[in-house]
C-alpha cells in the first residue's frame, strides 16, 4: 500500500512528464492530451495483462489507483479550488450582459436534459434488455447533463469564439454544476428511497440548497473583500483568497448548501470587485498568477486520474452498446436543452451566428460526471451508469474539444472572431 504523499508523488511526476511529452511532441491541448496519454497507458497495460497475464503489473496499478477516492478527491479537494480559479478569471460584466439565457441554461436547461437523457436511458436499456430502474436512470441524467467548468474553461483558453458565446458557456458551466449537483442529490435520494417525493419539498430543498449556497458565497467573498482592502501584502492577500475557497466549500457542506455554486460567487466577487477596488496591482498580478498556476496543475492531475481510472472499470461486453447509444442521446438532449432557452429568449433579444451549435457541441462533461458516477451506492446497475458516463466524458473531452474549433469556424461568422 503506498502511501498519500507516495500516490499525490506519483500523480504528480506523471503529470509532469506526460505534459512534457506533449507539449514536445504531440502539441496537443494540455489537458486533452494529458487524458489521452492516460488513457493509452492505461489501455495498454490492460491489452498486456490479457496477453500476458504472468506480468501482473496490471493489478499492481489497478490496487494503487483503487486507493484514490475520486469522489473524494474531486468534490471534496479539487473542485472547490478549480472553481474558485474559473470564477476568479471570469468577467462578470460579459455574465451579466448574459445573464437570462446562462439562468436559464442552468436551471431550466439542466431540468430538461435531465429528463431527456434519464428517459432516453430507461429506454435504451430496455430495449437492449439491460433494463435500468427509471428513477436511477434519471440520476444518470442528473450526473451527466451539466456541463464541467475544468474542461470548459480549459477549452475556451485555446479556442477563440465571440464574447457573448463565450460567456454563455462559461457562465453556464460554473453554475450548472452546482444545480446538478444538488439535482444529483435529491433523485439520489429519491431512487434510494430515503427522501419524500412530494414535488414541494424537493424544490424546497432545491432552492435552499442552491440559492443558500450563493447567498453564504456572496457574504464570504465580501468579507475577504474587506480583509483584503484593509492590507498591502500579496502573500496575505493570497492567503486570504486561500482560506475563503477551504472555508467557504466547508460550510456549505456543513449546512447542506451548494458548495460549487457558494465558491463560484466568491470567486466572481473578488475576482471582479475585490481586484478593482481592494488590490494592488502588485497583488494582482501574484493574485491571479498564483490562481492560475493552482488551475494547471489541478487541471493536469484531475484529467490525468480520469484516464487512469479506467484500469478500475468493471468492464462487460454487453455494456458497449450502451455505452455508444448514450453518446448520441446526450448531444441530442444538449441541443435540445440549449435551443429552447434561446429560441425562448430570440423573442426579445439577438443570439450571435452559431451560439446554438458551438454551445452544443462546446459543452464538455468531466471529472464532476465521472466523481458523482463513483458516488453512487452499490446498485446492480452502477457498474453500467458508470461506463455509459466515462463513454460520454471521453467523446465529449476528446473529439468534442478536439473540434469545437471546427464547429466555431463553420457557424460563426468570421467577422464576429
Amino acid at each position: 500500500m503506498l502511501s498519500i504523499f507516495e500516490i499525490a508523488a506519483m500523480l504528480l511526476a506523471l503529470s509532469a512528464f506526460f505534459g512534457w511529452f506533449n507539449n514536445y511532441l504531440l502539441k496537443l491541448p494540455h489537458t486533452i492530451g494529458l487524458l489521452l496519454m492516460a488513457l493509452v497507458a492505461s489501455i495498454s497495460l490492460l491489452l498486456l495483462e490479457y496477453f500476458i497475464p504472468s506480468v501482473g503489473i496490471t493489478d499492481t496499478l489497478q490496487a494503487v489507483i483503487g486507493q484514490i477516492d475520486f469522489y473524494s478527491t474531486v468534490m471534496e479537494g479539487m473542485l472547490a479550488f478549480l472553481l474558485f480559479a474559473g470564477a476568479l478569471h471570469v468577467d462578470i460584466a460579459y455574465l451579466r450582459d448574459q445573464r437570462w439565457a446562462i439562468g436559464l441554461m442552468a436551471t431550466g436547461g439542466i431540468l430538461i436534459s435531465t429528463a431527456l437523457i434519464g428517459t432516453g436511458f430507461w429506454l435504451v436499456t430496455g430495449l437492449l434488455g439491460l433494463q435500468v430502474p427509471f428513477l436511477w436512470a434519471l440520476v444518470f441524467g442528473a450526473l451527466i447533463s451539466p456541463t464541467d467548468p475544468v474542461a470548459v474553461l480549459s477549452l475556451l483558453k485555446s479556442v477563440n469564439v465571440p464574447h457573448s458565446i463565450e460567456a454563455k458557456i462559461a457562465g453556464e458551466s460554473l453554475f450548472n454544476d452546482g444545480v446538478g449537483v444538488v439535482l444529483f442529490t435529491i433523485l439520489v435520494a429519491i431512487a434510494a428511497g430515503t427522501a419524500d417525493l412530494e414535488i414541494s419539498h424537493v424544490a424546497e430543498l432545491f432552492f435552499v440548497e442552491a440559492i443558500g449556497g450563493a447567498v453564504l458565497g456572496f457574504a464570504t467573498g465580501w468579507l475577504a473583500y474587506k480583509a483584503i482592502a484593509t492590507i498591502d501584502e500579496y502573500s496575505l492577500e493570497i492567503l486570504v483568497t486561500l482560506g475563503v475557497v477551504a472555508g467557504t466549500y466547508a460550510l456549505a457542506q456543513r449546512f447542506h448548501l451548494s458548495g460549487p455554486i457558494a465558491v463560484v460567487i466568491a470567486g466572481l466577487f473578488i475576482g471582479n470587485h475585490g481586484a478593482r477596488y481592494g488590490m494592488s496591482e502588485v497583488t494582482r498580478n501574484h493574485l491571479f498568477g498564483f490562481w492560475q498556476m493552482i488551475d494547471e496543475i489541478l487541471n493536469s492531475v484531475l484529467f490525468l486520474l480520469i484516464g487512469l481510472e479506467i484500469l478500475i472499470l468493471k468492464m462487460e461486453p454487453s455494456f458497449a452498446f450502451v455505452a455508444v447509444a448514450t453518446i448520441p442521446l446526450a448531444l441530442a438532449a444538449r441541443y435540445i436543452s440549449v435551443s429552447l432557452p434561446i429560441l425562448l429568449l430570440s423573442i426579445r433579444q439577438t443570439f450571435d451566428s452559431g451560439a446554438i451549435p458551438v454551445l452544443t457541441w462546446g459543452g464538455l462533461r468531466g471529472g464532476i460526471s465521472v466523481a458523482l458516477a463513483l458516488s453512487l451506492p452499490d446498485i446492480p446497475e452502477k457498474s453500467l451508469i458508470l461506463i455509459a458516463t466515462y463513454a460520454v466524458v471521453l467523446f465529449s473531452i476528446v473529439i468534442q474539444g478536439l473540434t469545437v474549433k471546427a464547429v466555431v469556424e463553420r457557424f460563426v461568422d468570421p467577422k464576429l472572431l
